[in-house]
């Protein structure tokens, strides 16, 4: 008894000092009661005073932040709104008019990640350009498919060229990519809980790391069009919210990087405009689905593999459900089938052993 007892001193006492020890949050306050008024100024700081590594927090206060945010090789980094719905975190920007100036994605979404082991707890992210504009519009291009040498279109959101599209110019789609966050290769072990993500384009949600990508999520809200949640590599999402824009697909995965490489989605909930599909794959995948619930306006259609695509899934067909079930009756394609039992899809199962995310 007393042996444990000093061990539990001991320990608390470490945990005291290392909390002593520990930077204090970093403070952003719209109003200027705060360290800064920015977000991205306080992260500029953190990247300039403090690169050396060691876990930082940025606290944001409730408030609007007009600001698109860019986290380059600043690893180990919290954002931690002081509530989900009062920090709020907005741009507009549609990707094929960031594209028509600039060689990379970088700068295209609200949330711009280029860096590792990041968190991200009650926040909510926004890129509203599909909810402000009032249509398609053509824009003055030289980057890209549209360009002055009107290169074929290989992008899966691309229109036909239309009456109006001549050489120099590009078609933007009001509903078109529009990244709330978009990671690059090397942004891993993410994680994202109590936040919303909102879009009214494409790829809303875009982890984007198939070889190494390692993606949390927890009771977060996600909103968009087509793909709207389309991780690469590994990726966890519980309890969060999926609402669909579009009636191709909702969610998406690349699994092409490796053969165990999945996307888990456990008590999760999607609704969506009348006719919305669940989801679909244009490259290797592998989806669970445990638990989830499907709005009663979801299409009778299984989550699919996109004709036309490239190569075929050289691991074939992997799409399993558990215990998943749709207001008003459920369809026949969403029934058990998981190659393994329920109870041992976790979070460690899902990352193969190779992260353990705080919850």
């Amino acid at each position: 008894m007393k042996t444990a007892f000093w061990t539990s001193l001991l320990a608390s006492m470490t945990l005291a000092l290392a909390a002593s020890k520990a930077p204090k949050p970093i403070v952003v306050s719209a109003d200027g009661k705060g360290d800064f008024t920015t977000i991205q100024a306080a992260i500029d700081h953190v990247s300039q005073a403090d690169s050396s590594g060691g876990e930082r927090v940025i606290f944001i206060r409730n408030g609007r932040y007009p600001e698109k945010l860019f986290i380059d090789k600043r690893h180990f980094l919290t954002l931690r709104g002081e509530s989900e719905k009062g920090v709020q975190i907005v741009c507009s920007q549609a990707r094929d008019m960031w594209r028509c100036d600039h060689p990379d994605d970088n700068g295209a979404a609200t949330l711009n990640v280029n860096a590792h082991d990041l968190r991200f707890e009650r926040l909510t992210l926004i890129n509203d350009y599909g909810f402000r504009a009032k249509g398609d519009t053509v824009i003055a291009c030289t980057n890209e498919s549209g360009g002055a040498a009107m290169a074929p279109r290989t992008d899966r959101f691309a229109l036909p060229r239309e009456a109006g599209e001549t050489p120099g110019t590009k078609r933007v789609r009001k509903d078109g990519h529009q990244f709330a966050m978009r990671s690059f290769p090397g942004a891993i072990r993410l994680v994202f809980k109590n936040c919303t993500l909102r879009a009214l384009g494409g790829d809303t949600v875009s982890p984007w790391d198939v070889v190494n990508g390692l993606y949390y999520f927890k009771d977060c809200t996600m909103e968009g069009a087509v793909d709207l949640y389309c991780p690469r590599g590994w990726a966890y999402a519980e309890g969060c919210r999926f609402i669909c824009h579009n009636l191709n697909a909702a969610i998406w995965h690349d699994g092409s990087g490796a053969e165990s490489a999945r996307t888990v989605l456990k008590n999760c909930t999607f609704v969506g405009d009348d006719g919305f599909k669940l989801g679909r794959y244009h490259r290797d995948a592998q989806f669970y689905l445990i638990g989830c619930r499907f709005a009663q306006n979801m299409a009778d259609a299984d989550i699919y593999w996109v004709t036309g695509s490239p190569a075929p899934p050289k691991w074939g067909r992997r799409v399993y459900y558990y215990d998943c079930h749709r207001r008003g009756g459920d369809y026949a394609w969403h029934k058990d089938n998981l190659p393994i039992p329920a109870r041992d899809i976790t979070v460690a199962w899902t990352f193969e052993g190779k992260w353990h995310p705080r919850p």
